[in-house]
């Protein structure tokens, strides 16, 4: 028999964590501030793209064991509470902000039984663990049970990556380590069951391993892209070095492709707040490498630009560009930090006449930067384009017939700042294809 378990924020993470917990047999409520965004969760529709995801809603609501509200109070009755709740970068500096999270811990305190174990999920400060417990316990004026729980969703992936990740892990109190990790157990007995391996550390390290995971791949993005800069000054070839380099198992070839670079609402927010983190408790110029991390990522979004500057003749002024992609990456509808979205507006504001395509996030893109055009397809934001700008690797655009593209462009240009176009396809069918960190020819 399942646990009756409340997931409190039902963004991303919460809504993706609610749907896969009633899959797992637990009776779960998710509360969000936002009531429309419940009511439209409860009619099993995601207020965001995420592959499978309305389709798990819709067989969790039919079990029977999933429900949202706006209500705080219907999460009186559980015995497990998640903290699923946002922690965006500050307006005024690289820090995370918390106020949303320690508002909710704040809201839901009144209401967790005495038995109940509260588990945050949001990728947080190292810290704030103890700030939530003591926070809750104020508020109710007693003792509450407080364990962290990370999560590692991949945007695109996250159904599979809840339901079997490659990790679990516990980040318990020790006065109650026993309690806490038996709990934690019945939450995910399917996963443990399915062979999931699981650890079980402290808080403090808990609240680490996700921002020192997250740091650990934005390093070794920037890297190659550091490496495609060497390569564009040399004259050698970024893809077939990472190749090389992926070969050796110390290093290996995931995350090794250079490009664009990362974007999206985790890997760059995750960075610089760990950076101010790392200031606040003294140690900053330990992690003095992430500010290069992230100039180096954000100085591939300046060579796209440049690169297509210098294709329309060393001026945008009156220059038609065609970008295809606008969500930091595919199977989302993501733009939060989009490299693509960002390139785009960088472009519009030198001048061109920039056409967006997307296959799922033109709506948000619409909402955020409504002074870019928008096609409802590749071939109508191309036409009459002086450059092609390939920024974000939906399957979709590699499947694009270059032939069809060159017939409706006044200038054959395609700018692959994903690395994953066949440049030998497109050179066939009459294209100048530029790359990032590749020869042009």
């Amino acid at each position: 028999m399942g646990l009756a378990m409340s997931v409190i924020g039902t963004g991303y993470l919460g809504a993706v964590h609610a749907a896969c917990m009633a899959l797992e047999g637990h009776d779960v409520v998710g509360v969000d501030t936002d009531e429309a965004r419940a009511v439209a969760l409860a009619r099993g529709e995601a207020p965001f793209y995420e592959p499978g995801l309305d389709e798990a809603l819709v067989a969790a609501r039919g079990t029977g064991r999933l429900r949202f509200t706006s209500d705080i109070r219907a999460a009186g009755d559980c015995t497990v509470h998640f903290l699923c709740v946002g922690t965006p970068q500050s307006r005024d500096g690289l820090a995370a902000d918390t106020t949303y999270l320690m508002a909710a811990a704040h809201a839901l305190a009144p209401h967790v039984r005495g038995d109940a174990l509260v588990v945050g999920k949001s990728t947080v400060p190292v810290g704030t663990s103890g700030a939530v417990e003591l926070a809750m316990s104020g508020e109710r004026g007693g003792g509450v049970r407080v364990a962290w729980n990370p999560e590692f969703l991949r945007e695109g992936f996250a159904i599979r990556d809840t339901l079997h990740p490659d990790r679990l892990v516990y980040g318990v109190d020790a006065a109650s380590a026993s309690a806490d990790v038996a709990v934690l157990d019945e939450v995910y007995a399917g996963q443990v069951g399915r062979g999931v391996q699981r650890l079980v550390v402290d808080r403090t390290t808990a609240e680490l391993v996700k921002v020192a995971a997250n740091s650990f791949l934005a390093t070794k993005i920037s890297f190659i892209n550091a490496m495609a800069q060497v390569c564009e000054a040399a004259g050698g070839d970024v893809v077939a070095l990472a190749d090389a380099i992926g070969m050796d198992p110390r290093i290996g070839r995931s995350f090794l492709n250079a490009g664009l670079g990362f974007g999206g609402g985790c890997l760059p927010k995750d960075i610089r707040a760990f950076l101010a983190r790392a200031e606040e408790l003294g140690v900053g110029e330990a992690l003095d490498f992430l500010r290069a991390v992230d100039r180096v990522n954000l100085g591939r979004r300046t060579r796209v630009v440049e690169l297509a500057t210098s294709v329309c003749g060393g001026s945008l002024e009156g220059a038609r560009v065609a970008v295809l992609g606008a969500a930091f990456k595919p199977d989302s509808d993501d733009i939060r930090d989009s490299p693509a979205l960002d390139v785009a507006q960088r472009l519009h504001r030198l001048g061109a006449s920039v056409t967006i395509h997307d296959p799922k996030a033109t709506h948000r893109a619409k909402a955020v930067a409504p002074e870019l055009n928008y096609s409802d397809s590749a071939l109508g934001a191309c036409t009459d384009a002086d450059v092609v700008l390939h920024l974000t690797e939906w399957p979709e655009y590699r499947a694009l017939d270059p032939a069809d593209l060159a017939r409706v462009v006044r200038a054959a240009v395609v700018v692959d700042g994903r690395n994953v176009l066949d440049a030998a396809r497109w050179r066939a069918a009459g294209w100048t294809c530029l790359s990032l960190g590749r020869p042009a020819a």
